[in-house]
């Protein structure tokens, strides 16, 4: 049976928790001089900084973290310890992320924050001079997305998307495949993402004053002002069109990346949108629970994106290649597709298994690109916010991804942009 994602980051989070931590340099990694390390200031200190972030981070050699930052005291408290068991006393921690931005000795920050803080944090990271490695949904907006791109291009800083799928061998395989020319000319693509809420979502909402632990309104930052509530916070923020864009933009960061990638669209994107989809009837939760999207790019390429199970099936004139389920072993219309890359066909740039966190690390060392810098994280999560607006609008759409705009709609191009609460209007 295929390892769903909701068993793969409790396996994650079951490891980060064993209270033994061995250095990397006992398991044969090597050591690294503090002076060559990459230090670190962890921003967002949540589950997936737990689960994921901090145990692939800890065992490379070249990363030193050096401060943790949230508005949670209790869970950045958990934090700290954690990381103190791996890199030592001396970890400073911060309730405001703008204290780690000013520390000299913060080479780069890892932002792990619900998704309406992502582009905020990492511009001002970037005018601080840091190197800025983000979680995905790298963007909550279109126009945010063009924001940050500019940003990291003026400043120069060094930026990764954090998409681990694209280190995962079975969807590297298949992109390599899409792009070798071995499916002849590709016509149709097809994703499956979850549909509904999973897990966490509240079913009774209890309002009341946010505990003396968590900073509420730093929580909030640039999203609409709402009164606390436990249901709008840790995690299940999600499902709230306000700081985020349900499935279609959780799940269809790693899936609508995987198909950019596939297609070599990863500096553009489709030329028109359509579909349907249902939101449910709730205070709160206000994201798509079913979707049903057709794309099609320049090339008359059809994407056609659904609410089921993960899934990614490309095909072509000469054969198919298909991967149903999570991080599944790849299927096709042929073993001689399925033979490994040969010489002159495409080698995609990747790590070894599960590395976003070396592509970054290396890339900060040696001033060149990571494999998915803020262009692409955005290009590829665009494709997510104009399903959602075609979804709002109740029509076809034509986009252009030249300018990022809607061709003659000039009620969608609204929906490209986000207000901001005044005084977190920071950039």
């Amino acid at each position: 049976m295929a390892q769903t994602r909701r068993t793969f980051l409790r396996a994650m989070l079951a490891a980060s928790a064993a209270p033994l931590v061995v250095p990397p340099r006992v398991l044969g990694r090597g050591w690294t001089a503090p002076s060559e390390r990459v230090t670190i200031g962890c921003i967002g200190t949540g589950d997936h900084f737990m689960g994921r972030n901090l145990p692939c981070m800890k065992l490379l050699p070249e990363i030193q973290m050096v401060s943790v930052c949230d508005v949670d005291a209790e869970r950045m408290e958990q934090a700290r310890k954690a990381v103190v068991q791996s890199y030592g006393d001396g970890i400073t921690a911060h309730g405001d992320f703008r204290e780690i931005l000013a520390k000299k000795e913060v080479d780069a920050v890892m932002v792990t924050t619900p998704d309406h803080w992502h582009v905020m944090i990492s511009i001002l990271a970037a005018r601080a001079g840091k190197d800025v490695m983000c979680e995905k949904p790298l963007t909550y907006n279109v126009a945010d997305g063009r924001q940050l791109v500019e940003t990291m291009r003026r400043t120069g800083r060094v930026f990764q998307t954090a998409s681990e799928n694209r280190t995962v061998p079975e969807y590297k395989q298949m992109c390599e495949i899409a792009r070798s020319g071995r499916l002849g000319k590709i016509r149709r693509v097809n994703v499956g993402l979850p549909g509904g809420y999973w897990p966490g979502a509240h079913k009774v909402i209890a309002y009341g004053e946010p505990p003396k632990t968590f900073n509420y309104d730093m929580w909030l930052g640039p999203a609409p002002d709402k009164p606390y509530t436990p249901a709008r916070t840790h995690f299940v923020f999600r499902w709230i069109s306000d700081t985020s864009g349900g499935m279609l933009c959780d799940w269809g960061a790693h899936l609508l990346d995987l198909v950019q990638w596939a297609l070599n669209r990863e500096l553009s994107g489709p030329v028109k949108v359509e579909g349907y989809g249902w939101k449910p009837v709730h205070e709160l939760y206000d994201t798509l629970t079913d979707f049903h999207l057709r794309y099609e790019y320049e090339d008359g390429v059809e994407l056609f994106v659904d609410a089921r199970e993960p899934s990614l099936r490309i095909e072509g004139d000469e054969g198919w290649i298909h991967a149903q389920g999570w991080r599944s072993p790849v299927q096709a219309s042929s073993r001689k597709l399925l033979e490994p890359v040969g010489p002159g066909e495409v080698q995609l740039k990747s790590e070894r298994a599960d590395g976003e966190h070396v592509s970054f690390v290396k890339a900060v060392k040696s001033r060149t690109s990571a494999y998915a810098p803020a262009e692409i994280g955005h290009r590829s999560i665009t494709l997510a916010h104009i399903g959602n607006i075609a979804v709002a609008c109740g029509r076809p759409l034509r986009w252009s991804p030249q300018a990022e705009r809607f061709v003659d709609a000039p009620d969608a191009d609204k929906l490209l942009s986000r207000e901001k609460r005044a005084k977190w209007d920071l950039v």
